[in-house]
C-alpha cells in the first residue's frame, strides 16, 4: 500500500515538472539586467508577481559602474541635485506602490559583496529576493562587516553548482554578465531585454508588456522614424 501511494506520488511529482517545463516553453524569454546599487531595480523586481504565468525571466546580476563607464556616462548620485530629486523620489515611488522601503545609512555603496553572493546561489528569485529585503527592506549596509557576513550567509543558505566557486571565479561570471549586457545594448538598470528590444528603467515594464503584446510595436512608420533619426547637435565635451 505504501509503495502504491510513493508511485502515486512519484507520477505526480513527475507530471507536475513536466506541466512546469511545457508552461516554461510557451513564456515569453525576457532577461533582466540589474544591480543591486539600483533602488528603481528593487522595486521593479518587488513587482514581478504581476508577471506570474506571463514571463520566463532570466535574472542577471551586472556592475552598473562598469555599464556606466563604458557609455561614458555619470551615476544619478553624481549629480547633486539629481541624488536628492531620487532618492525623495525613491521612497515617495515605494510609498505609493505599497513596497517596504529603507533606505541603508549611506548610497551609493559598493554593490559587489552582494552581486557575488547571488551569483553563488544562482542568481535565482529567491536568492535576489532576500538580498534585495536585507539591503532595502531592512537597511542594511551591504559593504559593512555586519553586512557582508549576512550576504554571506544569504548565499550559503542558497546553495548552488555556483556556491564553492572562488571569488576569482565568481567575479569571472559577474564580468561575463556584465559584458553580455553591453552587447545587448543595455546601458542602464534595471533593463528588460525582449528580442533585441531594450526596455530601461523602473517605469518600463507597462512599455515591455505592451510590445510582447504587440510585437509590431516598433514597425510603425513614426516608431522607424525616431529610431534612425540624425542629432541635430553635438554637444562638445571637451
Amino acid at each position: 500500500m505504501f509503495d502504491a501511494i510513493i508511485l502515486k506520488s512519484k507520477a505526480q511529482d513527475s507530471c507536475a515538472e513536466l506541466l512546469a517545463l511545457k508552461l516554461e516553453s510557451i513564456l515569453k524569454k525576457v532577461d533582466w539586467y540589474f544591480d543591486f546599487i539600483s533602488p528603481f531595480a528593487y522595486l521593479q523586481f518587488s513587482q514581478f508577481k504581476k508577471f506570474e504565468n506571463k514571463l520566463n525571466i532570466t535574472i542577471h546580476p551586472v556592475l552598473f559602474g562598469a555599464l556606466l563607464k563604458h557609455w561614458g556616462q555619470l551615476g544619478p548620485a553624481e549629480i547633486v541635485p539629481k541624488r536628492i530629486f531620487t532618492y525623495r523620489f525613491f521612497k515617495w515611488k515605494a510609498d505609493s506602490l505599497g513596497i517596504k522601503y529603507t533606505m541603508p545609512p549611506s548610497h551609493p555603496f559598493n554593490p559587489l559583496p552582494a552581486l557575488l553572493a547571488c551569483i553563488a546561489g544562482s542568481s535565482t528569485f529567491e536568492v535576489t529576493q532576500e538580498i534585495f529585503d536585507t539591503i532595502y527592506k531592512k537597511g542594511l549596509q551591504p559593504d559593512k562587516k555586519k553586512g557582508i557576513e549576512k550576504l554571506e550567509a544569504i548565499a550559503k543558505k542558497h546553495a548552488s553548482e555556483h556556491s564553492n566557486l572562488d571569488e576569482k571565479s565568481l567575479k569571472k561570471i559577474l564580468r561575463t554578465n556584465t559584458s553580455k549586457a553591453i552587447e545587448n545594448g543595455v546601458f542602464g538598470v534595471p533593463t528588460f531585454v525582449v528580442e533585441e528590444q531594450v526596455f530601461w528603467g523602473g517605469d518600463a515594464s507597462d512599455m515591455m508588456l505592451d510590445y510582447i503584446r504587440n510585437p509590431g510595436l516598433f514597425s510603425t512608420e513614426e516608431m522607424k522614424r525616431i529610431s534612425s533619426m540624425p542629432m541635430g547637435l553635438v554637444r562638445n565635451k571637451s
